[in-house]
């Protein structure tokens, strides 16, 4: 069984930083495919903010996030991380991980993952 725990999440000022980590059990990051959603107060649905795959390796990012988020994956300790800097007010949302195979990135959905964190809460002050 495919479990993922999302920790790292809290309150935090506006231009400050946090990551995110997401450790899985029954899943290996060898063969993957990885990205992070988040939900925001009042949101209907979960936006994707990055996605890694294990074919290519090259990190996607939507344009709210890119050039100050990061995704990274750790094989040895099968855990994936958002490092989340510069953050702003508007990057207050719940974060979720997510995993199933290697994917193309470039159009990613949550429809493609299979297995999902229990999210992680993330609220920035400005």
């Amino acid at each position: 069984e495919v479990q993922l725990v999302e920790s790292g999440g809290g309150l935090v000022q506006a231009g400050g930083s946090l990551r995110l980590s997401c450790a899985a059990t029954g899943f290996t990051f060898e063969h993957y495919g990885v990205a992070w959603f988040r939900q925001a107060p009042g949101g209907k649905e979960r936006v994707g903010v990055s996605c890694i795959s294990s074919d290519d390796g090259r990190p996607y990012y939507s344009r709210a996030v890119k050039g100050r988020f990061t995704i990274s994956v750790d094989s040895a300790k099968n855990t994936v991380y958002l490092q989340m800097d510069s953050l702003k007010p508007e990057d207050t949302a719940v974060y979720y991980c997510a995993v199933d195979e290697p994917l193309d990135c470039s159009a990613y959905s949550g429809a493609y993952f299979g297995y999902w964190g229990q999210g992680t809460q993330v609220t920035v002050s400005s």
